[in-house]
This record gives structure tokens, C-alpha cells and sequence, in this order.
């Protein structure tokens, strides 16, 4: 199958409350040359970039739990989500942000990361491209208790385990988050803890 030709025909603005939601309406041509017209609406958040922080010495990782609407909407009872540290890019790119978040959510000020994945999360409704990082930490890079910032209304619980407790998570279904998933899978698969 080849690329197809995409016109965008119209895109509407639904809601700019908390980020941005279009409908897009665009005309799609397939192989046989067929023209059709679709409309989508598509969520527009930024990108964002997410870390596992990890101690080869100590064999452990940082993770975070923080509430979750979108999770407690979904059935997830409490809505509690535990997680890798991870935030939007704000304007900046994404070892900027990636160190920076680290230092707001969990008190870790961290100075060299490794990218290992750029992904789009899920490219049906939304735009953003989730850059993944690894990053070592230690105890004397601890500048504070992290938990998020105030003004973000962020109420982060900053969490270590082994690194084979929170592996045993996933199966256990602690945790569901797929970028956790993806990031302590990579770790497991290039034997990095």
C-alpha cells in the first residue's frame, strides 16, 4: 500500500479548555484512486516525554502514583496510576523537559538521559509524539521530595522499587500504563538493571 493523498478540507475548532480539540474534515485518495471524505476529530495536547529512572548499583527505579481522570472514567476503581515520571514539552526539547520533570516529580535532579523511543501513544485520536527516556540516579542526586508542582495541582507520590518488583507489576496489572510498560520492558530486554 502507498502513501495516500490527503487534502485537508476544513478544520473546525471544538474546545481549547484544557488543550486543543479540532474536528478535521479531509479528503482521502486511495490506490485505485477513489476519492473519499472522512472527519475526525483530533485531541491536541503538546508532546511529551517520559523517563525511567534507574540505579544499576541498588538494581531499583523511580516510579510515581498520581490520580487519573481519564483512568477512574474508564474503570479503573480509584483511579490511581503508577507510573514513570513524565510531562509535556512545553517549548522546550525533550532532554530539556524530561530533566526538568524529573526534578519537579521526583526530587531527582538527573543531568545525562538516553532516548530509546519516540512513539505516538494513540495516532487515531491524538497528535502527540512521546519521546522515552532512560536515565541513571542515585541518593546524592536528591535535591528535594519532588511530588509535582503546586501551581499544576500536581499531587505526585514518588515511589522505589526493585526493578524485578516493578516488572512482577505489570503482570500483576499494578501497573497498566504503556509507557511504563514499554520502558521497563526496554530495560529488561537490554539488561540495564
Amino acid at each position: 500500500m502507498k502513501n495516500p493523498e490527503v487534502k485537508i478540507k476544513e478544520t473546525k475548532l471544538l474546545s481549547d479548555n484544557w488543550y486543543i480539540l479540532n474536528r478535521v474534515t479531509f479528503d482521502y485518495k486511495k490506490e485505485n484512486g477513489v476519492v473519499e471524505t472522512h472527519t475526525r476529530e483530533v485531541y491536541d495536547r503538546g508532546n511529551g516525554a517520559g523517563i525511567l529512572l534507574y540505579n544499576s548499583t541498588k538494581k531499583t527505579v523511580i516510579l510515581t502514583r498520581q490520580f487519573r481522570l481519564p483512568t477512574f472514567l474508564n474503570g479503573n476503581k480509584d483511579g490511581m496510576m503508577i507510573e514513570v515520571c513524565a510531562g509535556l514539552l512545553d517549548k522546550d526539547n525533550p532532554e530539556t523537559a524530561i530533566i526538568r520533570e524529573t526534578e519537579e516529580e521526583t526530587g531527582y535532579r538527573i543531568s545525562k538521559v538516553e532516548k530509546v523511543f519516540e512513539t505516538y501513544m494513540s495516532p487515531g485520536a491524538v497528535t502527540e509524539i512521546l519521546y522515552l527516556f532512560v536515565g541513571e540516579y542515585d541518593e546524592s542526586m536528591k535535591v528535594s521530595e519532588g511530588g509535582g508542582l503546586d501551581a499544576e495541582q500536581e499531587n505526585i507520590e514518588v515511589l522505589e522499587f526493585t526493578f524485578d518488583q516493578a516488572y512482577a507489576m505489570i503482570e500483576s496489572r499494578e501497573i497498566t500504563d504503556a509507557k511504563t510498560i514499554m520502558l521497563l520492558q526496554h530495560a529488561k530486554i537490554k539488561g540495564l538493571i
